[in-house]
């Protein structure tokens, strides 16, 4: 559904409510189905609130790989990824959409630039195959950022789908494979 539809249907229900709520104390303050309607009505935010909070990632210390500079990376990406959702589900406009994911895919390439540096000062033995799943991973974004021009709400609502299941899967598979590899190697 449109987040544009999706924000007007949740207006016209809160209106509606309203409308009802008045007009119920208005008859009569003594009606259990008024304060029955006025209980959702004061409910709503609390559901919305509830509801979207499970678009959102949020950090679990089963995220961490142990080395506390590449944590505070991670954390910083998936917060990043937060502001995109933000950008996108409440309709801040284009500009900050794109702003938002300039700075998701800046940020992106500084963290694997990065940990590929880490990883290559220290003979990371399978360097090479970590660095072409980063080199994957921002080839997909490319698309994604060429398919913008095209259908920005499908491309940023696909960016967001990809992004935050391949950070999720990439930090509990690849990344928590190399961090025991650079833990025993003293990087912290």
């Amino acid at each position: 559904m449109n987040k544009n539809a999706s924000m007007f249907g949740v207006s016209l229900i809160i209106l509606t409510l309203i409308v009802a709520v008045i007009l119920g104390f208005m008859a009569g303050p003594t009606s259990p189905l008024t304060w029955l309607l006025l209980a959702a009505l004061i409910a709503i935010p609390f559901l919305y609130r509830k509801m979207a909070a499970k678009d959102f990632l949020e950090w679990k210390d089963e995220y961490s790989v142990g080395i506390e500079s590449i944590d505070q990376q991670h954390k910083k990406l998936i917060n990043l990824i937060n502001q995109l959702q933000t950008a996108v589900k409440y309709s801040t406009g284009e500009e900050f959409e794109r702003e938002a994911l300039n700075e998701l895919v800046d940020y992106t390439k500084t963290h694997f630039s990065y940990e590929e540096g880490v990883l290559e000062q220290n003979a990371y033995p399978d360097f090479e195959a970590h660095k072409a799943q980063h080199e994957k991973m921002i080839s997909k974004v490319e698309e994604v950022l060429a398919e913008y021009e095209k259908d920005s709400d499908t491309a940023m609502t696909n960016a967001l789908n990809f992004l935050s299941e391949w950070l999720i899967d990439h930090i509990n598979g690849t990344d928590k494979q190399y961090s025991h590899f650079l833990i025993d190697k003293g990087v912290k």
